[in-house]
C-alpha cells in the first residue's frame, strides 16, 4: 500500500493568476528551482520537467491526465532520481486543484504513490516550499 503526500496553502490572488502561473514556462521557473517545463497542456500529451538539483542535472516526465483550466491539472510524474525503473508502477500521480475561499485561492497539491509515510512526509514538505515560492510569485505580481 502506498501513502499520498498532501498540502494546501492560501493565495491572495485569483483563479486566473494562479493558473497561469501553474501553465506557464517562464513563471515556473520562477518558483520551480528554475525547472524548465514542456508540454502542450493537453489531456494525453507528454509533460517534461528538465533542470538541476543539487548540482545533478534532471529531466523528470509524465503525461497529462487532466486539465480543466482554472480547476485542475493533473499528471503523472517519474524522476529518474527515485532509482527506479521506468515502468508503470515507478509513475506518481501529482494533483494540482484550485478552490476558492473567500478572497483567496487556495492550491492544493497531493503526490500519490509514495513508498512510505516517510517519503508522502518528505514530499509534502517540498510541495509545501513549492506552495510558498509560488505565493510569493503570484503575490507580487
Amino acid at each position: 500500500m502506498t501513502e499520498t503526500a498532501r498540502t494546501s496553502l492560501p493565495i491572495a490572488a485569483s483563479r486566473d493568476a494562479i493558473w497561469h502561473a501553474l501553465t506557464d514556462p517562464d513563471t515556473i521557473a520562477r518558483y520551480m528551482y528554475g525547472t524548465r517545463v514542456t508540454t502542450d497542456w493537453r489531456e494525453g500529451g507528454p509533460i517534461t520537467y528538465r533542470g538541476e538539483w543539487d548540482g545533478k542535472p534532471y529531466e523528470d516526465k509524465g503525461t497529462i491526465l487532466e486539465i480543466v483550466p482554472g480547476e485542475r491539472l493533473v499528471t503523472s510524474y517519474y524522476s529518474p532520481l527515485s532509482g527506479k525503473p521506468d515502468v508503470p508502477d515507478s509513475y506518481q500521480t501529482v494533483s494540482y486543484l484550485l478552490s476558492d475561499d473567500g478572497d483567496t485561492t487556495v492550491v492544493t497539491i497531493t503526490q500519490d504513490g509514495c513508498a512510505d509515510r516517510t517519503e508522502a512526509e518528505r514530499m509534502a514538505d517540498n510541495w509545501a516550499s513549492t506552495l510558498a515560492s509560488l505565493r510569493s510569485v503570484v503575490e507580487e505580481a
